[in-house]
């Protein structure tokens, strides 16, 4: 990255990534403009944290940044086919998203730039659901295994912001074994030569389709993650997945890396799930005989059938990186999950709250349902996503016992499953939480997994679901 200092940066979209990459650039020696089409009152907690050499511009994209720009970093959060971009687009000006730009920055061969240095290499989860736990999962099983690692992308920090913090830290080596990270769809958009030596492809089911024209357009982000992967990597893909199947057959011979599968259903190449054990079928995995045992499922500490499927995708991306067997184990006995993700919050009167806010489309919620014996008061609701609530209506039959709306979407979520199941239109989360309360009986499941976004009602999906925790702690 020399050719960045001195020369002209314009940062599109100030929000987390917009603030890492600005201040690293500007760290860099760059001259860095940020510009975000959000008035400044509406961002004033990224503004402060804003070095104050970057400078702003808020509340318009002016052309003129992007016809004499030396290069454009674009945050997840902007679509690649707004007016400016095209301009620059036009006038052969680079643009990368935050996520490309850590990655040239951390993997630069000059040791001289290099901030941070990462001797094996980035390991990177996408799908559209279950990224967060595996990916978190799968840093718990790196540092258990005894390597360093660096962990941010879709989650915590922004890989940039992790950049500059180790950077900062005095008489720090700076030097780690992997990065692993998430990465959304909307990050996929905007890479370039982004490679990690470990990739995993969770699923693919209909989200963001208020962004994208098309289910091809989303599934083609996705699949940017193993566009520059070579024979020496490897693949890691949900063969219980139709939609992830169906693309490893469709581009069977432009795939280079080398894959391997996870399956709840089928002996695969990689891991699967047989008689209560998930079983390796990986060759050369330290000497030991294939297939063989890793773990008996009711030692797992993260319950629920879609984690049973990530833990067996965080496994196999460890055991490919060279994470010792042992180390893989202890973390599945050890792993407690993420906050919103089938987080349990209480039992009273023999009721249980679960808080599964991060569940904010339509398969989230179907995964989440299959997992449930006991009856469930479903609270769901919200901005919707373009997603097809009537998928939800033969798990609603067979598990659900009243369904509780709030948002935007509940008119539409109704429409679609309240003749099959008693439905309440709540005017707020206290008020569902109220309702399912006085709806429940001992034995029953009160689960919060709106299927839906949350910026109707809400800053995001982790506010949602601490409401709805701050709330469900104070009911007597």
């Amino acid at each position: 990255m020399k050719e960045v200092k001195g020369k002209r940066v314009t940062i599109v979209g100030l929000a987390r990534s917009g603030v890492g990459a600005a201040n690293l650039l500007s760290l860099m020696g760059a001259d860095v403009t940020v510009t975000d089409i959000k008035q400044e009152d509406k961002l004033e907690s990224y503004i402060q944290n804003i070095n104050k050499e970057v400078k702003l511009i808020l509340g318009s994209h002016p052309d003129y940044l992007f016809k004499d720009s030396d290069l454009v970093v674009v945050s997840p959060g902007v679509p690649l086919d707004i007016s400016p971009l095209s301009l620059a687009r036009a006038r052969g000006i680079p643009i990368i998203g935050e996520l490309e730009l850590a990655y040239r920055i951390i993997m630069s061969v000059n040791e001289e730039e290099q901030l941070i240095n990462c001797n094996k290499g980035f390991l990177a989860v996408t799908g559209t659901n279950g990224k967060s736990t595996t990916t978190t999962l799968l840093d718990f099983m790196i540092n258990k295994g005894g390597f360093k690692s660096i962990l941010g992308g879709n989650i915590g920090n922004a890989l940039t912001e992790e950049i500059l913090r180790l950077a900062s830290i005095k008489d720090n080596k700076k030097t780690v074994d992997f990065v692993v990270v998430e990465v959304s769809s909307f990050q996929l958009e905007a890479i370039d030569k982004f490679k990690p030596v470990v990739a995993s492809l969770l699923n693919i089911t209909p989200d963001h389709l208020d962004r994208y024209h098309s289910m091809k357009e989303y599934i083609d982000a996705k699949s940017r993650i193993f566009m520059n992967q070579t024979e020496e990597d490897y693949l890691v893909l949900n063969y219980d997945d139709d939609e992830t199947k169906k693309l490893y057959y469709s581009k069977l011979e432009s795939i280079k890396p080398q894959v391997y599968f996870f399956s709840r259903k089928n002996e695969v190449k990689g891991l699967y799930l047989k008689d209560g054990y998930i079983y390796c079928n990986i060759p050369d995995i330290f000497g030991e005989k294939i297939p063989f045992s890793l773990i008996n499922t009711g030692e797992i500490r993260i319950k629920g059938v879609h984690n049973l499927e990530n833990a067996m995708a965080a496994s196999a991306m460890a055991l490919l990186a060279g994470c010792p067997v042992n180390a893989v184990i202890d973390s599945l006995k050890e792993f407690g999950g993420l906050e919103h993700r089938l987080e349990f919050v209480r039992e009273l009167n023999g009721v249980s709250y679960i808080n599964d806010s991060k569940g904010t489309n339509v398969a989230a919620v179907m995964k989440s349902l299959e997992g449930f014996k006991s009856p469930v008061i479903l609270i769901a609701g919200g901005r919707d996503k373009a997603g097809d609530f009537s998928a939800l209506k033969d798990l609603v039959k067979d598990k659900v016992k009243s369904l509780i709306l709030i948002g935007e979407a509940s008119g539409k979520i109704k429409k679609a499953l309240g003749d099959f199941v008693k439905t309440h239109m709540a005017a707020s989360l206290k008020d569902a939480v109220e309702i399912a309360q006085r709806e429940a009986e001992k034995g029953d499941v009160v689960l919060l997994s709106p299927a839906c976004a949350s910026f109707d009602m809400f800053r995001d999906f982790e506010d949602r679901g601490r409401q709805f925790k701050d709330i469900v702690r104070k009911l007597k």
